[in-house]
């Protein structure tokens, strides 16, 4: 039995009806001494349980893409550790790997409270954080002492935005600036312009800005650092087209698909409990189930745009085996959680692993990244 699902989730959502942030809040403060204490008791036994609980390994599972060796295809979403604060503890929480940030140059509060809502009836989660973190120099610092310390063991990534008090034609070098502190100390960055929640930042998706803002990171990244741009599910197909072409040019690693939508079709959720408005009516991007079919048609595009040629990470709506499945099958080759995680919980990482043997065993194949567009490859 799962107590998460059975237990602490009813208590949590539904009695106590604890707010979301300060929950999440405690739990990132939780792991960030789990990840100090890892190396000795009794953070290093609680990190050993979490282990033997938590991790599902297969050699089948693995696969090296730009550079990199994962031992699994699912990892951490950004968002969750704003700050990095927990880098060395999301592998015993069984993920292949994971993404720090959103991290921006100039340290900022974020958007007023509350800004984070759970949309049960939708098995989603709506947010207006607006990049909340202690910015680029603290993350660098805290970085590099852990790095010091201990081993990461699987690949972080680190996922860049835009500070707010940037203005949006500055924006190049208020990512280069971030980039500049952390690229010894990410394996992979990503540069995140599509969030919702700072003005004006999805304008900078635009073929033009964006170039603007790849062209600068490329000159810097003198070591070949996997860079990734990071999209909106509400962009037209030409705009994703026009940003494949701009990845292809500036030689990025691949593309991050999908960050929250701003569409609120299709909710059941009438009425937000701590606001008494409507979601329609509340500023902020909608993850989890309500974006599973749009980031997986995106995925299936650019799969097919760049003959399978650029990895995809493939992300929004993911909550069980299948769900994973058809991301993989479309085209991605990593796949992110959050939203699904917080409502599955932590043994959600796990089952999604064991699943997806079930599903390379059923389709008669060796390993995962044999199934990777093997939806579209059918199609074609």
């Amino acid at each position: 039995m799962d107590i998460y699902q059975f237990a602490i989730r009813p208590l949590l959502f539904n009695l106590v009806k604890v707010d979301p942030e300060w929950l999440q809040q405690q739990t990132i403060r939780s792991f960030s001494w789990l990840s100090q204490t890892s190396n000795r008791p009794p953070g290093s036994l609680v990190n050993q349980r979490l282990k033997e609980s938590l991790c599902f390994d297969d050699q089948r599972l693995t696969q090296t893409l730009f550079g990199l060796n994962f031992s699994n295809p699912v990892g951490l979403a950004a968002g969750f550790d704003k700050d990095g604060i927990a880098a060395s503890i999301w592998s015993s929480l069984g993920f292949g790997f994971a993404e720090l940030g959103t991290v921006t140059f100039h340290a900022q509060p974020g958007n007023p409270r509350p800004r984070l809502f759970r949309l049960p009836m939708d098995q989603a989660a709506l947010n207006r954080m607006g990049f909340n973190n202690c910015g680029a120099a603290a993350m660098a610092s805290g970085l590099a002492k852990t790095k010091q310390e201990l081993t990461l063991s699987i690949p972080i990534g680190i996922n860049l935005g835009k500070s707010k008090v940037t203005p949006l034609e500055a924006a190049a070098q208020d990512y280069l600036d971030s980039f500049r502190l952390l690229k010894d100390l990410g394996d992979y960055f990503v540069v995140n312009v599509s969030s919702p929640n700072t003005p004006g930042l999805r304008s900078l998706q635009d073929a033009t800005m964006l170039s603007g803002i790849l062209n600068v990171l490329q000159q810097e990244n003198t070591t070949q650092k996997p860079v990734f741009v990071k999209i909106a599910p509400d962009l037209t197909w030409e705009a994703i087209a026009d940003i494949i072409a701009l990845a292809q040019t500036y030689q990025l690693a691949g593309i991050i698909a999908t960050n929250t939508t701003i569409s609120r079709q299709g909710l059941k959720t009438q009425v937000i409990n701590q606001t008494g408005k409507s979601p329609e009516l509340e500023a902020g991007g909608i993850s989890g189930a309500p974006l599973r079919d749009r980031s997986t048609e995106i995925i299936r595009f650019i799969w097919q745009q760049t003959q399978g040629q650029m990895p995809i990470i493939g992300v929004g709506g993911i909550f069980s085996p299948e769900d994973a499945w058809e991301k993989i099958t479309a085209g991605a080759s990593l796949i992110q959680v959050y939203t699904g995680w917080i409502y599955e919980g932590p043994l959600m990482v796990r089952r999604i692993l064991a699943g997806l043997l079930s599903h390379l065993e059923q389709s008669g194949l060796t390993t995962i990244s044999e199934a990777v567009g093997l939806q579209a490859k059918i199609l074609h």
